[in-house]
């Protein structure tokens, strides 16, 4: 059984009158007819106080049959309504099938007025009249109903006092300002001024609590309370509360609407504003200004015939759309790419050579290679009168300045310079566009490049291309082809734009650390230029000239506050940045500089000079020891020179006999497939050198020779260091060490000749930078070593090679061919 609403009191026809003290108010007397023994129904929502009147629902059978029962006899029909406890954690509907405990112990007795049939099989409607409060004294019976023993608590006589008048007081004007706040109070204040009487305190005081929103238990509180004064005083407290709930709900409503207003206010005055201007020729919709707009940018442009042809079509589609439609918006975007771009506007290029040589030579000290290469390409363009076709490849170990290079050219030529980094790119609509099918399409990145510089002949540097990836989504390597062929480019289609774009006029400067990883057919297409590393005099003219001031504008430095002595920066590159560039060096020079300006500003000295003895202080360990297996020559030691993608290296072979029953070879040091097999022709070679020496051949029968070559967590991998481990096979053999400061590279063959190798500049400056004066080169590279600056070929002594013969007269001397091992 539920209850609903509750309109009002209905007064019962008086059976007996008693007046109160001080009123002439009549007061029913129910003693004489309420029973004391009632059926129960349970109220799930809120408990009905006494004068109330209002709908319930009751659902148990077995109580409308004994209802009904009474209703057929024409007898008055008395119920017991009781609140049920709601438990913590349950719904506020209280247990769905309740017991005897879970009743509270004061209720109502209510008369039913009348009885709704059902709907269909739903529960029963009835009206009911609550009477008087009553207290359970007992439950009689569970089933087939509730049943319960009642004691009344009849209110005969009626307290009136000041305190209970001003109570009734502020409770009415409580309900005046709930009235003002929220509209639905209007109709219980009504009802209170003409139903109830004020000097009744404890029926106002429940008439009162049930006009809140407050729970039922909190409501079930005040009808347990007995004391007028105690349950007028919390019927007020709940009013307040309903009251500032009601002020914070105004609150937010007044703030909500506020904003609503303004927006609609303005919105209004805008649309107003825009239909002023339109009927005075002020102003256009949206269609008109974006076609005016497109129409102005295609006035400054040289448009192609189909791209002017699509413009065209394109235009005439905006003019049809409507602004709201989604189609407008992809069209005006495709139109804004296709007038946006810089449809033959080029930048004049500078081919003064001379310029060019001033700006090359300020930005880079080296390099001789690159810059008389750059200047050839101006020459060029001069006589041309343009410089369209040209693609370079700038290879080079990390630091040696490939990207700034790039810039430079960019700066002597006039042109814009853009960047974009194409290391790990795996989609091939980075290069050629999204197609406009997709949500978010956008051109490719050479488009973009376009748009950015407003011109259709930039300068375009293409970062790692050698590290570019392939994905599901496409080979970005296979894109680059058309972007990089002189004969294909200058009808580029991309994806989204769809219409041919002439590339043929930007010059493209590729950078890689490596050539193996760029597909053969797109490194066909660029022509290549070397970067080798930095010897230690060049790093010393570059930190000087550039790093240093550099670093110590960046720093807040000058260089009276820190001095460097060219000592001190010889030993800083000798032990701590000897790779091939020069970003170890200028992050050693950076770290100096900070624990430099923390002693100026916390010891409070004008100025700081670097000494070498502080070196270990300001940068820790040193990072490169002396060779000191290179200063000492050792028997199945030979110092090797490689190539890797950091530059020119230093490597070291070392071979040892180890006993054994039988000839035996083995490598160690994570070598490559290829190296592999080097050392199996070297160890062959050697073998078949000594076949007639029978000393020899006994010493290969009784050991097992060990190649190893260190740095181990390190692979490696090529053929030039064929002569290199044929050199430590053979001093094991010889029991004689190889000359000192000797170093070699080249590939052997099983015949014994000395093929040439790649690298001859990377691989001369490592050993300059290992002191090492012979060098050992196949025949072959002599004109490379030539090449070379002379500053890189200073104080070393070339030995060029055909056969492995050649290199053992040299590296051996001819004493050491008769004294073979035992």
């Amino acid at each position: 059984m539920t209850q609903e609403t509750f309109d009002g009191p209905v007064n019962e026809p008086k059976q007996d009158e008693t007046p109160s003290t001080g009123t002439s108010q009549s007061v029913i007397i129910a003693r004489d007819v309420l029973p004391e023994d009632l059926p129960i129904a349970p109220l799930f929502y809120r408990p009905m106080f006494p004068k109330m009147m209002g709908p319930v629902t009751v659902d148990n059978e077995e109580l409308m049959k004994i209802i009904m029962a009474k209703a057929e006899d024409s007898a008055p029909i008395y119920l017991g309504l009781v609140f049920v406890k709601t438990p913590e954690g349950e719904p506020a509907t209280g247990p769905t099938n309740p017991s005897a405990g879970d009743f509270h112990k004061v209720g109502v007795a209510a008369k039913v007025l009348q009885i709704s049939p059902p709907h269909k099989t739903g529960p029963y409607q009835m009206l009911v009249q609550a009477l008087e409060r009553f207290e359970v004294v007992q439950m009689i019976a569970e089933k087939p109903v509730f049943r319960a023993r009642v004691q009344y608590r009849f209110e005969t006589e009626f307290e009136n006092n000041e305190e209970l008048k001003a109570y009734s007081v502020a409770i009415i004007e409580v309900i005046k300002e709930l009235v003002q706040l929220n509209p639905l109070f209007k109709e219980g204040l009504s009802f209170l001024l003409e139903k109830i009487n004020f000097q009744e305190p404890g029926a106002l005081s429940d008439m009162s609590a049930t006009m809140t929103t407050a729970s039922g238990e909190e409501l079930q509180e005040i009808l347990e309370t007995k004391s007028i004064r105690v349950r007028i005083e919390q019927a007020l407290i709940l009013l307040k509360r309903e009251l500032e709930i009601s002020k914070l709900k105004v609150q937010i409503s007044k703030r909500i609407e506020e904003r609503l207003s303004k927006q609609q206010r303005e919105f209004f005055l805008k649309q107003q504003l825009k239909e002023i201007k339109k009927e005075l020729g002020l102003s256009k919709d949206d269609a008109e200004s974006e076609i005016d707009k497109f129409q102005k940018r295609i006035k400054k442009l040289e448009l192609s015939e189909e791209a002017q042809e699509r413009i065209n079509d394109e235009l005439e589609k905006l003019r049809l759309l409507e602004p709201a439609s989604a189609e407008f918006n992809v069209t005006r975007a495709y139109l804004d790419w296709l007038t946006i771009l810089p449809w033959g506007l080029y930048t004049e290029d500078n081919y003064d050579t001379k310029h060019a040589s001033r700006i090359l030579e300020r930005d880079h000290y080296g390099l001789r290679d690159v810059k008389d290469h750059i200047l050839e390409l101006i020459a060029v363009g001069k006589l041309k009168g343009n410089l369209s076709g040209a693609i370079i490849l700038l290879v080079g170990p990390p630091g040696v300045g490939k990207t700034s290079v790039g810039q430079s050219i960019a700066r002597s030529l006039g042109r814009k310079f853009y960047r974009f980094s194409l290391g790990g790119m795996r989609d091939e609509a980075e290069i050629k566009g999204h197609r406009r099918t997709y949500i978010g399409a956008l051109p490719g990145k050479f488009l973009q490049a376009m748009k950015t510089c407003k011109t259709a002949n930039p300068l375009i540097m293409l970062d790692e291309i050698d590290k570019v990836g392939a994905s599901f989504h496409g080979d970005p390597a296979s894109a680059l082809l058309e972007v990089l062929d002189p004969e294909q480019n200058k009808d580029f289609l991309d994806h989204y734009l769809d219409v041919r774009f002439d590339l043929s006029k930007v010059l493209f400067i590729c950078t890689a650390n490596q050539l193996e990883t760029i597909p053969p057919p797109l490194l066909d297409r660029m022509e290549l230029i070397r970067l080798a590393g930095y010897i230690l005099e060049e790093k010393m003219e570059i930190a000087r000239r550039h790093l240093l001031p550099k670093q110590l504008k960046i720093h807040g430095l000058t260089s009276k506050q820190v001095e460097f002595p060219r000592d001190v920066m010889r030993e800083m590159i000798d032990g701590y940045a000897r790779e091939a560039g020069v970003r170890g060096l200028e992050n050693c020079i950076k770290k100096i500089l900070r624990k430099s300006a923390k002693a100026i500003i916390e010891d409070n000295v004008p100025s700081v000079k670097v000494k070498k003895a502080d070196l270990s202080k300001y940068l820790g360990r040193r990072m490169f020891s002396e060779e000191r297996m290179f200063k000492i020559p050792r028997v199945g030691v030979v110092m090797g020179l490689a190539y890797t993608a950091l530059g020119g290296a230093t490597l070291y072979v070392e071979a040892s006999p180890v006993p054994s029953k039988s000839a035996g070879f083995k490598q160690t040091g994570q070598l490559g497939q290829v190296m592999v097999e080097s050392s199996e022709i070297a160890y062959t070679y050697i073998r078949s050198l000594f076949k007639n020496d029978k000393k020899a051949i006994d010493f290969f029968s009784r050991n097992l020779i060990h190649l190893h070559v260190p740095a181990g967590a390190t692979p490696k991998d090529g053929p030039s260091a064929g002569i290199t481990m044929a050199c430590a096979i053979y001093s094991v053999v010889v029991d004689r060490p190889i000359i000192a400061n000797a170093t070699m590279t080249g590939e052997l063959t099983l015949s014994g000749q000395v093929m040439p190798i790649g690298g001859v500049k990377e691989k001369v400056i490592a050993a300059r930078r290992a002191n090492a004066r012979n060098v050992i080169l196949p025949e072959e590279n002599r004109e490379d070593f030539e090449r070379l600056d002379a500053h890189i070929k200073k104080n070393i002594t070339p030995h060029f090679v055909s056969t492995f013969d050649e290199v053992l007269k040299i590296g051996f001397p001819a004493p050491a061919l008769k004294n073979s091992k035992h």
